[in-house]
């Protein structure tokens, strides 16, 4: 079975009337994949499709709708690997050593 068979089988097994730019929505999925992170494929392509729901979109919408994702994927500035800037595991000092006993510390009102 080839991918165009799949996508009208499952199309009819989800009850739903579509046609499918196949190489659009697996070339988004590519850009999500390499450029975001591998688990983006399937959120963006599902959101995609979402969106072109909501919007009752025709195949030019669609196209419209899978550019403005692609820009934006193409375009991510964190790659896949990249960490998340607001985890840092920077190294805590060992101050066991000191003896903060006499410390003050002013207190947040």
């Amino acid at each position: 079975m080839n991918l165009h068979d799949w996508i009208d089988e499952l199309c009819d097994a989800l009850d739903v009337e579509a046609e499918v730019d196949e190489a659009l929505v697996l070339d988004l999925a590519r850009s999500a994949a390499h450029n975001v992170t591998k688990v983006a494929a399937p959120i963006t392509t599902y959101l995609l499709g979402y969106a072109a729901g909501l919007q009752g979109a025709d195949p030019e919408d669609v196209e419209d709708l899978a550019a403005r994702a692609q820009v934006l994927a193409d375009g991510w500035d964190r790659p896949a690997d990249a960490p998340d800037p607001d985890d840092i595991d920077d190294e805590v000092p060992d101050d066991s050593a000191v003896d903060h006993s006499h410390d003050s510390f002013d207190e947040e009102e």
